[in-house]
This record gives structure tokens, sequence and C-alpha cells, in this order.
């Protein structure tokens, strides 16, 4: 357990009522190893109604096609895809034709929004193998249940310090006396750092880490830092846009408590929003239109929703990732045991049953 906050009952960004996720994942011949994840974040029409929403970037290192749109309604009007650095256009234009499918849609232009990270190392991200088949296969498989993490969907080829990484998630449920609202996060990595868990000196004690090369003075300088991170960070609460701003900078702290220090060849963007239904106001029309909003005070318990849960879903990738090679290269699962016993030795699993709320 991460933190102090309970988890939802999947442990998942669909613990937020209304978000659904899926996958496609493509496995083929000798160096096709990519796929596609879909993050559907509330019923109906999104382009009619679209969801409050906001993007922060941490580091700007990387291709998000829909991003200024995002800042500049506070909106967002389609699902959001996540899959491989050179596959965001054909996936784009995938999620486009979906969009022009669904009811209630008109001849109106759209904003696809889709997110990337590279996997390259045990990819042929050259191929451009993500496209139709694979951008619907994701979009009509999503649903409100478990989510699959680990070495699936966008998350094939991908890594989170120099281990095997790929899609996690989690979530965190709020008290009602910290206003009964609920907080996921859905993560692909594929950055660098030096790993920490619940304060653990992971990567150090494993000897993987940024730098090693250049400070045990010897062996070739294999660039751990770089890589990028896409956080997806979902919310019932009735936030408008402004708030979202607030929640997805919070996103970032968890993803530092994980060892990562945003390097300059990392991609590391947020993307937040809202699902309360008082706060879809319609596209169109000429009256004003009235939301709910939390106050400024009313943040602090979200924002420590958000760290916990972005912390822990970048964990839960690592814990889920296997082992996954080809032609181009091998991304390693990180070895449970020896993981295990650095965690036993700092004395951080079992925190949910060791706390005491008289101590």
């Amino acid at each position: 357990m991460v933190g102090v906050l309970p988890t939802g009952p999947l442990n998942a960004i669909t613990d937020v009522e209304g978000v659904r996720v899926g996958h496609s994942t493509r496995i083929e011949g000798d160096d096709i190893r990519t796929g596609v994840t879909a993050i559907i974040p509330g019923p109906g029409n999104l382009y009619t109604h679209p969801v409050p929403a906001w993007l922060y970037v941490g580091n700007g290192y990387g291709k998000l096609v829909g991003a200024t749109q995002i800042q500049e309604f506070g909106e967002l009007e389609t699902p959001v895809l996540l899959t491989c650095t050179l596959c965001v256009w054909s996936a784009a234009n995938a999620l486009k034709e979906w969009v022009y499918e669904q009811p209630g849609m008109g001849e109106h232009t759209v904003n696809p929004v889709v997110g990337e990270t590279n996997d390259g190392a045990v990819n042929n991200m050259w191929a451009d193998v993500i496209g139709h088949d694979e951008v619907y296969e994701a979009l009509n498989t999503a649903s409100s249940g478990p989510v699959a993490e680990g070495s699936v969907g966008a998350g094939v080829g991908t890594q989170a310090f120099a281990w095997k990484g790929g899609i996690g998630t989690s979530s965190r449920l709020l008290p009602q006396s910290l206003g009964g609202y609920t907080v996921g996060v859905l993560v692909q990595t594929n950055f660098g750092g030096v790993l920490t868990m619940n304060g653990a000196p992971v990567g150090r004690e494993l000897g993987q880490y940024s730098y090693r090369a250049q400070l045990e003075k010897k062996g070739v300088d294999d660039r751990q830092e770089d890589g990028s991170i896409m956080m997806v960070v979902a919310t019932d609460a009735p936030l408008t846009a402004r708030a979202l701003d607030r929640v997805a900078k919070r996103a970032m702290m968890g993803l530092a408590r994980t060892g990562s220090f945003a390097s300059n060849g990392s991609g590391d963007y947020v993307i937040a929003f809202s699902t309360n239904p008082d706060v879809r106001r319609p596209r169109e029309g000429m009256e004003p239109f009235v939301a709910p909003s939390l106050t400024n005070e009313a943040m602090s318990p979200l924002f420590a929703a958000t760290v916990e849960a972005t912390e822990e879903a970048i964990y839960n990738a690592i814990f889920k990732a296997t082992t996954v090679e080809s032609s181009r290269g091998k991304r390693e699962a990180i070895p449970l045991d020896d993981l295990m016993r650095v965690l036993k030795k700092h004395g951080v699993l079992n925190w949910d049953r060791e706390m005491s709320p008289g101590n």
C-alpha cells in the first residue's frame, strides 16, 4: 500500500464512475511489440457535452496530438488514446473516424487526443502498425471493470527505470469527511531515474539507476534517465478546468516520489478530467451555464489522493510487467525476489496492516 488513503474496489481509474478503459496489443513477427490503450472519460456524446479537463506539461519532449485545444477550451471532447511515438497520427485519424460514428455527431471538426511514449527499444515503431483495427478494438472493448496492467496495450514495449514497465493504474477514495470523491490514475511509463518504492532505495540497491556508468567510472552511458510518461487523472469531484490544472500538477509529485527527475529527453504529460455530470456543459448555447465547483480549501484532499494514486500506478506498472524481447532488444521485468528483499529490508511492506489510527 502507498500512502494513507484507501483504494477503490478495483484500485483502478475505472473506480471513477463513467470511466472505461480498453487495450489492443500487437505482437507480431520478430520486431512488432506495441499497442494502444483507450480511456473513455464518460458516457454519451463527448463532442456535444465535453468533460472539463486540463493538460499539464512537466517536460515537453514528446508528441501529444490535440494538446492546445484542451488548454484553450479546458475541455476534452474525445476519448484519450495512448500508443507508440510514431503511431500517434495514424491513431488520431482512427479515433477521429470512431468519433464520427457515435450517435449525435454531424459534420464538425473534432479534436482527437493521443499521447505516446517511445517503445523503439523492442518495437519497430517506424512500421506504424497502429491503425483503424487496433484503435477500434481498444475503444469498442473498453469497460468499467478491472484494467489489465503491465505489458499490455500501449505498455507492451515500454520501460520504467530501465526495467520493464508499461500500463499501471490505481485509485483513492476520500471519506465523506473529506468530500467522498474518487480519484483514479492510469499511466503509460517509459522513463528513468533512481527507482524508489515507499522510500526504499530500490534502484540504488539493485544497481540500476541513472548515471551509474559515470558515477562508477565504468561501462557505457545507457541513458537510463531518458524516456517519457503519460499520466491520466480522473475524478468525480465537480471541478472546473482551472481546478483540474491544479490537480494535474500534483501527479508530477507522485511521479517524483518514485525517483523520476523529468530528464531533458523525457515527455512528462498529465491529462486530468472530471466525470461529474453536473459540470459537463453543452457545447452550444447562449445562456449562462451554472455548475457546482469545489472551494480552494476542499482541493487539498484531492491533491493528496492524486499524488498517492499516481505513485502507486507507476509501481503497479512495474510489478505487473513481464519481460518483452524482440530482434531489436529486450526489456526485462524487475526481479521480484530481489525487489521484495529490498522492500522487506527497509520495512515498507504491509503499511495497511501496520498503520494504527491511534498512533
